[in-house]
């Protein structure tokens, strides 16, 4: 490359990097420029002792966007003595994972310097893409770092899993993101310095508390309120006007989805309705299909509540229905009157245990015999074989009840229903402890004759 290619090419980096988001022109370039990760990167922590002495091993950063793990990628890049690589999952593929490989392998081979791989995004990758990744890192040929917004169990490969340290960044809060903020305001070299502007502390609460943890969402409102200023001072009315409407972090299959869900399912089984209806209003306005929602309240209304209150499906099932005539937006209120219903009912999952706990039975014991006493008899050949001999017709006996044995002779006496002793399954268990006092009171299969109506 001559000296004149090589002036151009600077000086259109200079101009990219110019022109370049706030958030990108921003980004820490050290340690001590980092803000946030305290629990990571404070005095004596493991990460920082890693970047410092240049001894890192295989790494996932597992964090929400804006929570700086690409930027960690770049602070580490900058500190170490090892040949860098950035990778990019979104835009790369096998092809380019050989590529690396042969240039790991020639840095360590002619230059006797080690690689650390940085791969953003590393989620998208499929099974077979991860795998390419294995034997190199099992090797040493390069020390792998991945950074991904999605729960790792999930979306990274158990072997390329159990060979990194997982590392998990947390939103960043609102006092962090203010320090970034006024960072931003004040540097003349990357931020907005030059423009000497001046912002109220509300406002800057306001763009802290939009941001939800992302400091490249705050970065970036708060460029938005430089250029929309008419002033020198960016007051709250700014700010409102530059955010608009805050988009909600939901991902619907991602694991934020399934964190809203589960606060969801969780409140309403906690019988809490305020909780019920926040995670409610928090899936509605990011988006999630109602019905989603609905099926899983008709779960609940059988899991959680059961026999407890045996209203609780009915409501469920009629709120599906009634949904589904009617849509929405009106059609938040019939959910909201069926969730307030499941949060507020008395809570039993014995329905639930109770069907557990004789499938794992089944499991274990395999296809007993169905007693004879209790098999059909549709045949005289069956008859003579006993079928039917000894049934007795519970409609035939006082209190429609006649005592008998149902199950399979070997698990003769096991319960697997246990009704709770609040909602209406009081009421149950009141039922079942007679039928049970009577059972013990009467021969298993010789009731007295008199005993039948005549």
């Amino acid at each position: 490359m001559t000296g004149a290619e090589d002036l151009f090419d600077h000086a259109a980096a200079g101009i990219i990097e110019q022109n370049a988001p706030l958030a990108e022109r921003m980004r820490p370039r050290t340690l001590d420029e980092f803000i946030g990760q305290e629990h990571l990167l404070g005095p004596d922590k493991m990460l920082r002792k890693l970047i410092e002495n240049d001894r890192l091993t295989s790494l996932l950063f597992w964090g929400p966007p804006g929570s700086g793990k690409t930027t960690l990628a770049r602070v580490i890049a900058n500190a170490t003595s090892a040949h860098f690589i950035f990778f990019s999952a979104i835009l790369s593929g096998i092809k380019e994972i050989r590529e690396i490989v042969k240039e790991a392998q020639d840095e360590l081979v002619y230059r006797g310097r080690r690689t650390i791989l940085f791969v953003d995004e590393i989620h998208r990758f499929n099974k077979s893409q991860q795998d390419a990744f294995l034997p190199y890192v099992e090797k040493g040929t390069f020390t792998i770092i991945g950074a991904t917004t999605e729960n790792p169990s999930f979306e990274v490969i158990a072997p390329l899993l159990s060979r990194c340290k997982v590392l998990i960044l947390n939103p960043l809060d609102e006092e962090q993101l203010v320090l970034i903020l006024r960072s931003a305001l004040t540097d003349r070299e990357r931020g907005l310095g030059e423009l000497e502007l001046q912002i109220t502390d509300e406002a800057l609460a306001a763009i802290a508390e939009y941001a939800g943890g992302d400091a490249r969402i705050a970065l970036n409102t708060l460029e938005t309120c430089s250029r929309i200023n008419r002033g020198r001072e960016i007051d709250l009315a700014t700010v409102q006007e530059g955010i608009q409407q805050k988009p909600l972090l939901y991902d619907k299959g991602g694991e934020e989805h399934y964190n809203v869900i589960s606060a969801f399912i969780k409140s309403m089984r906690g019988s809490d309705p305020d909780g019920a209806l926040y995670w409610l209003a928090r899936m509605i306005e990011a988006g999630e299909d109602p019905l989603f929602i609905l099926r899983r309240m008709v779960i609940l209304a059988s899991e959680d509540i059961g026999n407890a209150d045996p209203r609780a499906l009915q409501i469920a099932v009629s709120a599906l229905q009634a949904f589904q005539l009617v849509g929405m937006p009106e059609g938040r209120i019939i959910l909201a009157q069926a969730v307030t219903y499941l949060a507020t009912a008395p809570k039993s999952n014995a329905s639930y245990m109770g069907i557990n706990a004789a499938l794992a039975e089944v499991r274990k014991s395999g296809a007993l015999p169905v007693p004879l006493h209790i098999r059909n008899a549709p045949t005289r050949l069956m008859k003579e074989a006993g079928y039917g001999k000894g049934y007795r017709y519970a409609h035939d006996y006082e209190g429609g009840y006649a005592p008998q044995e149902y199950l399979p002779e070997r698990l003769a006496g096991q319960k697997y229903y246990s009704p709770r002793g609040h909602g209406y399954e009081k009421t149950i268990k009141e039922r079942m402890e007679w039928l049970r006092k009577k059972q013990s009171e009467t021969s298993m299969m010789d009731a007295p004759d008199d005993k039948k109506i005549d």
